[in-house]
Parts: structure tokens; C-alpha cells; sequence
């Protein structure tokens, strides 16, 4: 078992120095290596955005194309899956952008300055990192994760 997969089955609990690093050890992926449907939940850092996604029941990110990008998948109270497109501010799209020396897959918001940068934990997970204006908390990045829903 490596340590991500320990540490989100210990309720997603870690320091963003360790998440930083984990970060720094994974493989880059390309933009259309991630293309599909993936379930995401956060990190228990202490980050200031921490909670945010619950609270608005996210439920991850639809990558249908590389222009098409669903980025806050949510439920509904009724328990229907939409795309918050008002919360999200529009959609997105996935571009290959450097981060920290590497160049990886990212997905670029349309109507805010954010970008969420992504790389590969293992065939059906992915580790992501928000970045953008407003996003560092006190320069910590946040961190989330997904899995891949198969159709």
C-alpha cells in the first residue's frame, strides 16, 4: 500500500508538506490520459478551503473532452449528479502547463483565475492541486484526489 492510498484510507488526514512531497514523487500526466468521469473528495490539511466542496456536494469532475470540462460536478438534494456552472463560474478546459518543474495535465477554469494541476497515484487515481490568485493559504496550495468512474 503506498501512502497516499494510506492516507486516504486514515479520513484523508496529512500535513501539506507531506502532501507536497508526495506530489513531487508522482508521474506527470497528459491532458487526454484523463479524460472521463472521476469522483474526488479533499485532503484534511488544515487548509482554509477545506470543507468548502462537502458543503456545496461536490461530487468530482467530468473531463468529456479537452475543451469540455465540467469542473464542479455536484449532487442535488434529490440526489441527481449537474454541473454547478454558476458556483464553477463556467466550465473549463485541460491544457499541458509547467507546475513546480513539471509539466503536467491542468485544468484551467473559464471564468476565474484558478488552475487545478494533476498528476497520476496509480491507473485509476489522480492527486490534484488548486492553484490560481486567492488560493494559497499563507503559500500552501490545497490538495484533493480522484478516482476514475469507470462507464
Amino acid at each position: 500500500m503506498n501512502r497516499l492510498t494510506e492516507i486516504r484510507g486514515d479520513g484523508g488526514r496529512a500535513t501539506i508538506d507531506e502532501m507536497d512531497r508526495i506530489w513531487d514523487s508522482l508521474p506527470a500526466v497528459r491532458p487526454e490520459e484523463i479524460l472521463g468521469s472521476w469522483r474526488g473528495s479533499e485532503f484534511v490539511t488544515g487548509h482554509r478551503f477545506e470543507g468548502y466542496l462537502p458543503k456545496i456536494r461536490w461530487y468530482g469532475k467530468r473531463f468529456t473532452s479537452l475543451t469540455d470540462v465540467a469542473p464542479l460536478v455536484c449532487r442535488s438534494s434529490s440526489g441527481e449528479l449537474f454541473d454547478d456552472v454558476e458556483k464553477a463560474k463556467g466550465g473549463a478546459a485541460l491544457y499541458a502547463v509547467e507546475f513546480r518543474g513539471q509539466t503536467t495535465a491542468t485544468m484551467v477554469y473559464d471564468g476565474q483565475p484558478v488552475l487545478d494541476h494533476f498528476k497520476r497515484a496509480d491507473q485509476d487515481t489522480l492527486l490534484g492541486v488548486m492553484n490560481g490568485k486567492g488560493v494559497l493559504d499563507d503559500g500552501r496550495h490545497y490538495y484533493f484526489y480522484f478516482l476514475l468512474e469507470r462507464e
